[in-house]
């Protein structure tokens, strides 16, 4: 088995709360004409201590729509065939289009009145399989291994369920979700909530950080979140894994 069939960690999106969760001091300012970078970079995957996957990323919007590219590239492969994904949201958290591709097979889930519909192809295929799911619009998008869209269900949550006074982030319990987690072709509810500060060492430097946990029925990660620069994702922990993903 392949180390990317390995890796089907289950699970997030919404990113137009990148915006709105820095709009406290910025709400009376004209929004910009040309497309604006939110975030971009690289997440480093270590299972057992050994880098395994990079996983490089952008967040963009432009005219009020959210655009978030990644790719995933493992360790020691020669050409460029690993995984992709696009993901396209309105800033009200409204999916406009998915897709993936791995070099073998390819999916697009589109909104469909009240459906989302997933459109699969594979190598074999004369023509794209459906599969509809009786979900929302504003379902987030958790696809597997890609640790972007865990970026943007953080940002989701403590821009719809938490706010500052006294200068403290105060949330609710937690914030519940469902997601599409498109390779599986399932749904699932998700949780995510704040537990707080928490210094962590990352790459040898000791920082200060807000840790979320984010659960599902067979999972929970433990997040970490850079409150001073964007709420940017910096590190997740995956202990069922043995897994730590760390940005570069």
């Amino acid at each position: 088995m392949s180390l990317m069939a390995r890796m089907r960690w289950g699970t997030v999106v919404v990113l137009g709360s990148a915006v709105v969760l820095c709009a406290g001091d910025k709400k009376d300012k004209p929004k910009p004409a040309n497309a604006q970078q939110v975030d971009s970079g690289s997440f480093g995957v270590f299972v057992r201590g050994q880098r395994v996957v990079t996983e490089t990323f952008s967040v963009q919007q432009d005219n009020g729509i959210s655009v978030v590219k990644s790719k995933l590239k493992e360790i020691g492969s020669s050409g460029s065939s690993g995984q992709k994904s696009e993901l396209e949201m309105t800033g009200s958290a409204e999916l406009v289009k998915y897709e993936w591709s791995d070099g073998s097979g390819s999916l697009v889930v589109t909104p469909n009145n009240e459906f989302l519909l997933e459109k699969i192809t594979t190598a074999s295929s004369s023509k794209p399989a459906e599969q509809p799911f009786l979900m929302p619009s504003t379902s987030a998008i958790l696809d597997n291994n890609f640790f972007i869209h865990r970026e943007v269900l953080a940002w989701r949550y403590l821009a719809t369920d938490c706010h500052t006074e006294s200068g403290n982030l105060t949330c609710k319990a937690a914030g519940d979700f469902q997601a599409l987690v498109p390779q599986d072709r399932t749904s699932m509810p998700v949780r995510i909530e704040l537990v707080g500060r928490e210094k962590v060492t990352i790459r040898g430097t000791e920082r200060e950080l807000l840790r979320l946990n984010l659960k599902g029925d067979a999972f929970s990660w433990a997040l970490w979140v850079d409150d001073k620069d964007q709420f940017k994702l910096m590190r997740v922990v995956i202990p069922d894994d043995n897994t730590e993903v760390v940005r570069d």
